[in-house]
């Protein structure tokens, strides 16, 4: 049926099947142009909306970042802090700061005191990333503590 010498009419007109494109094909591509290029015009969009309502937010922020950092120069730095040891090691150490070290009463018990230890050098040990110095100290409190209590 279909050689190259038939003819088809269209609208008419009469055409050769070589010389036969589909008019629908075409169409279909301009509506994805349209499409596309209308999903484009809407991400620009979006994102120049999202660009001004962050320069408005930044702009809001900037004095209640003020307030908010005058509120926290007010408060007392105790509130934040209350439950740790200001200041560095002493030369000489002390029952009172091997206590503070281990986080026991300086009355503890020796079982108490080898729990404590065991409990601390566990996450400061030095194979296991923690500071040999701070190894040294956490020994040095424990023999303290053990040498003052023979229970």
């Amino acid at each position: 049926m279909a050689n190259a010498g038939s003819r088809v009419s269209i609208e008419g007109e009469t055409m050769r099947y070589a010389e036969y494109n589909s008019q629908s094909k075409i169409r279909s591509e301009t509506e994805i142009d349209k499409r596309l290029g209308g999903t484009l015009i809407a991400v620009g969009l979006g994102v120049a909306a999202a660009g001004f309502a962050g320069r408005y937010a930044f702009q809001l922020w900037k004095p209640l970042g003020q307030v908010l950092s005058q509120t926290a120069k007010k408060m007392p730095t105790s509130t934040f802090s209350s439950h740790y040891y200001k200041g560095g090691f002493d030369q000489k150490m002390t029952k009172r700061e091997a206590s503070l070290i281990l986080g026991i009463s300086p009355t503890s018990t020796k079982s108490k005191v080898r729990d404590a230890h065991r409990r601390i050098m566990v996450l400061n040990h030095p194979d296991k990333g923690g500071s040999p110095y701070m190894a040294a100290k956490i020994n040095e409190a424990k023999d303290l503590l053990d040498k003052d209590q023979r229970r």
